[in-house]
Formats: structure tokens, C-alpha cells, sequence
């Protein structure tokens, strides 16, 4: 990427506006440079500026949409000192920012699965760091003597698998109308999943 101007800078996330748009609407396969850069209101030569193809494009949409996911739940966690709390803030982050932007929702969740190998590769990689942060909120929790132990990998992916399927139904049905209110039933699963009883956070007494 280059970006040295601030004029620069500007057409090059007017781009990626652009290309979210285009790639939500109209699939990966179906979209074209050439519909990118009018909605960018730019020329094909300002789009192969800053990239070499649509792939790239793709990437770099990705990767600020993730950089920008992340930072909302650093954000949300921060304000939780409790290692459970910590790993439903950072869930219900990545609930509310899919909720407020449904183009995001459908590039990460239908658009790159189906785009080719590479972003396959891409996507895997990008919910490995999403499952991390909860992993690790999990191990704190067993440090501290909230949950008994468990496998943390597991566990994390299946939380984060859980919220990914949540969000993937709500692209294709628009259900739960408030994308939020999906956690209320996500949550208790959740929980139980760890030993803890939903409603005290205590350890479910063992049958």
C-alpha cells in the first residue's frame, strides 16, 4: 500500500467504503474494479494507486475491518476487571458492531468464506485471534479459581463458533430483529458450558 498524502490517504479509505459496499451487495465474484471506483469516485488508475487487483482490495477490507473490531473490544473489556465479564464484553463488542453495520456482518461471514483458499486461510486466522482473547480470559478465570479446569482452546472456539452462528443466521434472516438480544439466549449456554450458572456466575453444583 502507499499512502504518503493525506489527499492519498482519504481516497484510499473512500476505497474501501466503496468496496464494502460493492462486496456486501453484490457478492466477491460479481463485483468489478470498475464498480469500486465509481462508488469511490475515483478512476480505475486511483484504485491500482493504492492496489494491484480486486484480492487485494478484499484484504486490506479486511483487515481495517478487523483492526477496527478489535479495538471495540479492547475497549468494551476495559471496563470489566472479572475474567468471565471480560470475555462476554468482548462478545457482545463484536455483536454490537455487526448489529450497527450488517455490511460488515456479511463480508466477514458470508463474503470471505466464499471468495477462494487465500481468505479462507485470511478468515481462520482472524477468528483464531478473536477465540485468543476469550482463551485467555478462560485461563484467568481457572487461575482465579472462577471455573474449574477446561480445555481453553475448545472452549473459546466453541464460544466464539456459537456467536459466529448466531451472526451468520441474522445476515440471512434478519432475526433476532436487534442482532443484541440473540446473547440473552446465547448466554446461559454459554455459561454452562464452563460450570457456571448463568444467573449467581457461581459453579453449577455437580449431579
Amino acid at each position: 500500500m502507499r499512502v504518503q498524502q493525506p489527499r492519498a490517504l482519504e481516497r484510499y479509505q473512500r476505497i474501501l467504503d466503496a468496496a464494502l459496499r460493492v462486496f456486501s451487495r453484490r457478492g466477491y465474484h460479481d463485483s468489478s474494479v470498475d464498480e469500486i471506483a465509481g462508488k469511490a469516485r475515483t478512476s480505475k488508475g486511483g484504485i491500482y494507486f493504492h492496489f494491484p487487483n480486486k484480492e487485494a482490495i478484499f484484504l486490506a477490507l479486511l483487515d481495517r475491518a478487523t483492526a477496527r473490531l478489535l479495538a471495540k473490544i479492547d475497549e468494551a473489556m476495559a471496563s470489566q476487571t472479572d475474567p468471565i465479564a471480560r470475555a462476554e464484553a468482548a462478545l457482545l463488542a463484536v455483536l454490537r458492531v455487526f448489529a450497527k453495520h450488517r455490511a460488515l456482518a456479511r463480508l466477514f461471514m458470508v463474503e470471505a468464506l466464499g471468495a477462494g483458499r487465500e481468505f479462507h486461510s485470511r478468515m481462520a486466522d482472524i477468528r483464531s485471534q478473536f477465540a485468543a482473547i476469550i482463551q485467555r480470559q478462560m485461563e484467568e478465570a481457572i487461575r482465579q479459581g472462577i471455573i474449574q479446569p477446561i480445555d481453553t482452546e475448545v472452549a473459546s472456539h466453541a464460544w466464539f463458533g456459537a456467536l459466529n452462528e448466531v451472526i451468520t443466521s441474522w445476515v440471512f434472516s434478519g432475526r433476532p430483529e436487534r442482532l443484541e438480544d440473540a446473547y440473552a439466549a446465547l448466554k446461559p449456554l454459554l455459561m454452562q458450558s464452563v460450570g457456571l450458572n448463568h444467573r449467581s456466575d457461581r459453579p453449577v453444583p455437580e449431579r
